[in-house]
């Protein structure tokens, strides 16, 4: 090991307790650290060292994140950083790609931690022809070590960690050899679950075949109501975005009346730019039944916070989250007419017993202050702050927050 490795692995090695989550989070900023050095070290060293320091962090920060807190996902982010420099230093260096097979199926099947795939697509380069089919031919020996397939009633098995491995590293060499049937054999499975769907369709999309994408995009999109499909329908939307835009916008409309919400009102909006007209009257009547949703889309989208006042009142919102976004956004239109508002948040507010809800409401409180000052409601948010001191007299943080905020 030479100088980068002793800058870089004092960063990243620690003898520390790392349970405590402030501990670790530290720690793993000093591996980012140590980190940031290895990529500027990347152009002007020698390749063989780079790779050298490259291999040794990744060992010793798969050792850390195995006995730490890392309940913030620093220490993963260090990880995964390394995990991508890993096969692009290989590369550089000219590793013997029998060792670097040996390495991957180690740190697979036999790792301190089992929560970090490799890819061999990005190993590829460093592999070659020959290392791939080397790679394949492992993986196949572990197949062959397997017993039968578990069914849906017992999934419980002893290989259930293999058999995760093999399935992910099944895909990714199916794109690597841009196998359209090995893609869908291996990414669709067997059609029951959206997000599969989507799945084949963005390996499609890796491999620069746009139609298919699109066409297995659009069938994730028609799987179901549920959550994954609308997630598939944004990712079919941004194909087509990215590759036929003149669709974009009849798909925008689809998803919209399919999943009406502020969202994909939104992205309608967007879509139809200057033909918005031709969509506002039909899209706040179907948004009509989601006072939340059409309220949020009117303040957000359309920025009409006195369109959204009407909607509120007159489809009865009883979201207190978008009555505080209400609040804020019409008071420069009517600053009087949002105080209401504010009393019923503050009491909602003081339903909870703590200091956070406290301190909460007594901000709320000054601002109806400053709202009112000068004007014929002062005395009566002044009687307010009066009524609500005596109701909760019981309440001594209470009364200690109003003093902080200067209340009378």
């Amino acid at each position: 090991m030479t100088s980068l490795a002793d800058t870089v692995l004092p960063l990243v090695r620690t003898r520390a307790d790392l349970h405590r989550w402030s501990a670790a989070s530290e720690h793993g900023r000093q591996m980012h650290e140590a980190i940031d050095v290895l990529e500027a070290a990347l152009p002007t060293t020698d390749p063989s060292e780079v790779y050298a320091v490259v291999h040794a962090a990744l060992a010793s920060a798969v050792k850390v994140i195995a006995r730490a807190d890392d309940s913030s996902g620093i220490i993963g982010d260090a990880c995964h950083r390394l995990l991508t420099l890993h096969p692009m230093a290989a590369a550089s260096a000219g590793v013997a790609p029998s060792n670097l097979v040996d390495w991957m199926m180690k740190f697979q099947f036999d790792g301190d931690v089992d929560y970090f795939p490799i890819d061999p697509i990005a190993y590829a380069p460093a592999l070659g022809d020959e290392g791939v089919r080397a790679y394949r031919k492992r993986l196949d020996a572990v197949r062959a070590t397997l017993g039968p397939e578990p069914t849906e009633s017992n999934r419980s098995v002893p290989d259930r960690h293999e058999r995760w491995v093999l399935d992910w590293n099944d895909r990714r060499l199916a794109v690597l050899e841009r196998d359209v049937e090995a893609i869908v054999r291996t990414h669709a499975r067997d059609r029951k679950v959206a997000a599969w769907l989507q799945d084949t369709a963005q390996a499609f999309e890796e491999i620069g075949e746009i139609d298919l994408a699109i066409d297995w995009a659009r069938q994730a999109t028609d799987h179901g109501p549920g959550h994954q499909s609308l997630k598939a329908a944004d990712y079919w939307c941004g194909l087509l975005t990215r590759h036929r835009p003149a669709e974009l916008l009849a798909a925008r409309e689809e998803v919209f009346r399919r999943w009406p919400s502020a969202t994909t009102a939104t992205r309608l909006h967007r879509a139809a730019g200057a033909s918005w007209h031709d969509y506002h009257n039909d899209v706040l009547a179907a948004l009509a039944a989601r006072p939340d949703q059409s309220v949020l889309f009117s303040i957000d989208t359309l920025n009409d916070p006195s369109l959204a006042w009407e909607q509120a009142l007159a489809l009865g919102l009883d979201d207190d989250r978008v009555w505080a976004d209400l609040a804020s956004a019409y008071e420069p239109v009517d600053p009087l007419a949002v105080l209401p508002i504010h009393q019923r948040l503050v009491e909602h507010e003081l339903v909870n017993a703590d200091a956070h809800h406290y301190r909460l409401a007594a901000r709320r409180l000054v601002k109806m202050r400053k709202l009112a000052a000068g004007t014929d409601q002062a005395a009566d948010v002044d009687a307010l702050i009066a009524g609500l001191r005596d109701t909760h007299r019981r309440r001594p943080r209470l009364q200690q927050e109003f003093d902080r905020a200067r209340l009378p």
